[in-house]
């Protein structure tokens, strides 16, 4: 391109300086080049009716997190002689009027495979082509293209791990020098009459002003993601010897793991290079391998992505060809019980809490809370746990929220329904005094630990001396586990039965049928169970 030309760099992800290559193209060659974000009123405005404060879309911790992202991306960019431009509006009818204004030639950003992405990127680029705007939009927020896995497998997406590693195989940029320096960008150009904002604080953006006892520890910002990736390859034994299932889900001074997920959901720490740092320490030491390991993890992450990618309706069980259809209670009750920390189990409880003031919760209590609202205990609907996972978490990213969701309800991907994560006894063996819980839900701070993991079989004597009474300064049990698990079991194999039975082409009819069934089949075991302590006390 001639000298004369001017660049726009879209940030929507790939918020960093270091291995972008968006970035480094519309900085080559040109005169002037415009880095802008745009604030999206879909993801940024205020929602008063939200069971959280924050967006109808994102939670204040996630906010917060992408903000303080956008302010260390515009120092970085000041450091080499540019300046992040803030704009406010639609995205696409935003960047299109700077593309006028501005002159542009040249409109780089990120690939993103996420569907709102998919949507808004095919209708600006449209728009810049037929404006004579030239697009490129690399992909670099994984390690592979997944389209070009799709497209490996004859169009479709594998949809087991191992099917995807196969396919993969080696990136093609493994060899490259990817976290090349930059020392300096084109300058600014005018911006006319286009109005520039600095990165916004959450009050200019309308939201009130909102303290928490306990805020979430971890700051957004590439520098922060840089620097958390070094003290973590700092520990190369830790790296080499990481295996997933091996971590301690109640450990919250020190987690146990590397809490690098936000900074590689908003770009913040390119994948891509995280993969080669830990190429490196793999070198000339005896390693943990993939599916467990953390060169593992990042393919998961990729595996996921892909089969997102591939799979029309991947974030609804309805029209979802990978998805058992399953009965799913709609119990708001139960839901807000387990939203709001109210289900009488402190270690699903606990999680809870942590996951709403730090928007962030090891993998392991993931797992843990999601099987409990789900096919373990409450047999909620995966779609309503998705949604305050996605509100919540600072690190929700659409595929990986969805397909661990999908995953961990056995709805796809995983089948062993019976497998049930006991919300008593799996934090009991992590940490037998009770800390976590302590710490997270100090109504419970004096009970003592052989009641901790279940106050309610504590005497009301105990129970009076650790100043917590059970249905009034904690809540009872929403369900007992023993007997709730069971149910789900029995629903969970009918449910899996039928979709055997109708090769999954199962109707909202079938799953109607079948939910009448099911409650039959409950209210006449209670009347059995009602008659037979009756007996008894006769």
């Amino acid at each position: 391109m001639a000298s004369g030309s001017y660049s726009l760099m879209w940030f929507r992800k790939a918020l960093r300086i270091h291995d972008n290559p968006a970035l480094e193209h519309a900085s080559r060659a040109s005169s002037f080049l415009y880095p802008v974000f745009v604030i999206d009123p879909r993801y940024m405005d205020p929602d008063p009716g939200a069971f959280s404060p924050g967006s109808s879309r994102a939670g204040i911790n996630r906010i917060r997190f992408l903000l303080e992202s956008l302010s260390d991306l515009d120092s970085s960019l000041k450091k080499l002689g540019s300046r992040l431009l803030v704009l406010k509006g639609d995205p696409d009818q935003t960047i299109i009027r700077c593309l006028k204004e501005w002159n542009i030639n040249r409109l780089c950003f990120e690939y993103d495979s996420e569907p709102y992405y998919q949507s808004l990127d095919e209708k600006v680029k449209s728009l810049a082509s037929s404006a004579g705007v030239e697009t490129f939009c690399p992909v670099s927020h994984t390690l592979f293209n997944p389209l070009e896995i799709i497209k490996k497998n004859g169009g479709r997406p594998p949809l087991t791990y191992q099917s995807f590693i196969k396919l993969a195989e080696k990136p093609s940029w493994e060899s490259s020098e990817l976290n090349i320096p930059i020392s300096s960008l084109p300058p600014v150009g005018d911006v006319g009459s286009c109005k520039i904002f600095d990165v916004p604080t959450l009050r200019e953006l309308g939201h009130s002003d909102f303290e928490l006892d306990e805020n979430t520890p971890f700051r957004g910002g590439e520098s922060e993601g840089l620097k958390r990736l070094k003290d973590v390859l700092s520990n190369q034994d830790w790296v080499a010897n990481f295996e997933k299932p091996k971590g301690d889900p109640s450990a919250f001074h020190k987690p146990a793991t590397t809490v690098l997920s936000p900074y590689l959901k908003f770009g913040c720490l390119s994948s891509r290079y995280f993969y080669q740092c830990i190429n490196d320490v793999y070198k000339d030491v005896k390693h943990s391998v993939p599916p467990v390991s953390l060169l593992g993890q990042l393919l998961w992450r990729d595996f996921f992505y892909t089969v997102a990618l591939g799979t029309p309706n991947f974030d609804k069980m309805k029209g979802n060809r990978i998805c058992k259809q399953i009965p799913w209670n709609e119990s708001d009750e139960l839901l807000v019980a387990w939203r709001e920390a109210r289900t009488g189990y402190p270690w699903i409880d606990a999680i809870m809490v942590q996951l709403r003031k730090w928007g962030w919760i090891h993998h392991l209590a993931r797992h843990c809370v999601a099987c409990f609202l789900t096919r373990g205990d409450l047999f909620v609907h995966w779609e309503k746990g998705r949604d305050v996972f996605e509100r919540l978490l600072i690190d929700s990213d659409w595929a990986l929220n969805n397909g661990n969701w999908l995953w961990l309800s056995c709805s796809s991907f995983f089948y062993q329904y019976n497998r049930i994560y006991s919300p008593v006894s799996f934090g009991k063996k992590y940490d037998p005094n009770g800390n976590y819980i302590r710490h997270f839900l100090p109504v419970l701070k004096d009970m003592p630990k052989e009641y901790i993991y279940e106050p309610w079989t504590a005497p009301l004597g105990v129970q009076t001396k650790a100043k917590c009474i059970i249905g009034k300064d904690y809540p009872k049990r929403v369900v007992c586990h023993d007997s709730a698990s069971k149910d789900c079991r029995r629903k969970m194999g009918e449910a899996y039965a039928l979709n055997q039975r109708l090769h999954g082409l199962v109707s909202e009819h079938d799953l109607t049928n079948l939910r009448r069934n099911l409650e039959e089949k409950y209210q006449t075991a209670e009347m059995n169970c009602r008659s037979k302590r009756q007996k008894r006390s006769c």
